[in-house]
This record gives C-alpha cells, structure tokens and sequence, in this order.
C-alpha cells in the first residue's frame, strides 16, 4: 500500500527572480524613447513650416537654420562617435558581469560614466562655439530644448554608472540584473542621440 508521501505530487517549477529595476529601466526607456522622438517629430513640424529660399544648388530649401549659426560638424561627429563607444563600454559591462569579473566590470562602468561625462563637456562646447541664444528665435528655442534634453539624459546615465560601479565594488558583481539594466539605460541613451545629431545636426 502506497503511503502518503509517494501519493504527493512532485514540487513545482522554481518562481523565476524578478527584478524590478529592469522593468523600471525598460518603462523609462521606452517613456523616453517617446518623447525625444516626439521632440524630434515637433523639430520636423516647425522646420517645415519655416519659408522658402534658394540654396546653393538652386534648389529651394527650408530657411531654418539661421545665416549667423554655424554648426561644428567635426566636434557633433566625434561626439557621436563617443556615444557609440559609450554602449559599448556598457556591454562589456554585461560581459564581464556574466563571467563575475569585478575588476573588468567595474572597469568598464567607470570608462562608461567618464565618456558619459566627456560628452556632456563636449556638448557644452558645441553650444559656445555655436553662440546661440535661446530667445532668438523658434530654431534656437527648439535646439536647446531638444539637446538640453538629450544632456539630461546623459547625466542620469553617467549617475547609474557610478552607482552601479559602487555596488559592483562592494561585491555585488553577481546581481546582473543592475549591469544589464544600465547598458539597455546607455543603448538607449546612444540611440537618442544617434537620432538626434541626424535630425538636428546632419540634416539641420
């Protein structure tokens, strides 16, 4: 006669961890990636509004960008090359969090967090060079707000560095659910500013 122990039934799938900061991170990405693009989509609107002229070619453009702003290809490209440097450097992150590397995680965390930093300066310096004043114009409004925003988001992103890199340092390297959630916060980061420096500094 079979007891009651061998009658029960086996005990059922272990509950998957959650991990509340990257949903968090996943609703904040998504929210923002909403709103640069809506940003960007007003850019569009109030460009194609602007009057006519004749461009160069003799072909009849949008005479939005005003005659007396110069935009510095060579520092928005370069700063555009840093983002994608930055994501990277997230990724490694990643990498060396999976394989419980602290030193290397903790390593590419910080380099993150320092490029992050060197792009903001680097923006600041596109807006001196640039002399633009916010009150000029619709173009200026809509450029400082557009890209003041896009530095917000660098400053968020280079604080979730270093907070991440401390928690890596106090030996949390195992807890990947952190490092992830901040290279998916830095892809998005870089892709708002990949559309952004397309939209307002390549296409002007």
């Amino acid at each position: 006669m079979s007891t009651a122990a061998e009658r029960a039934l086996p005990p059922g799938p272990a509950i998957a961890a959650r991990h509340p900061l990257f949903i968090a991170t996943g609703a904040v990405v998504a929210a923002g990636t909403m709103m640069v693009f809506g940003m960007l989509a007003v850019w569009f609107k109030f460009r194609d509004a602007s009057p006519l002229r004749e461009g160069r070619n003799a072909k009849m453009i949008h005479d939005w960008l005003p005659a007396d702003l110069k935009i510095p290809e060579v520092a928005t490209n370069t700063l555009a090359i840093t983002m994608v440097i930055a994501a990277i450097m997230g990724q490694w992150a990643v990498y060396s969090a999976t394989r419980k590397d602290s030193q290397h995680t903790t390593l590419a965390l910080f380099i993150t967090g320092m490029i992050g930093i060197a792009a903001i300066n680097a923006q600041v310096a596109i807006y001196k060079q640039m002399g633009a004043v916010l009150a000029d114009g619709a173009y200026q409004t809509m450029f400082f707000t557009i890209t003041g925003t896009v530095v917000a988001l660098m400053c968020s992103g280079v604080a979730f560095s270093f907070v991440a890199a401390f928690r890596v340092l106090g030996g949390r390297v195992a807890d990947r659910a952190v490092v992830t959630a901040h290279a998916m916060y830095w892809y998005f980061i870089t892709t708002a500013f990949i559309a952004m420096w397309f939209v307002v500094y390549v296409q002007k």
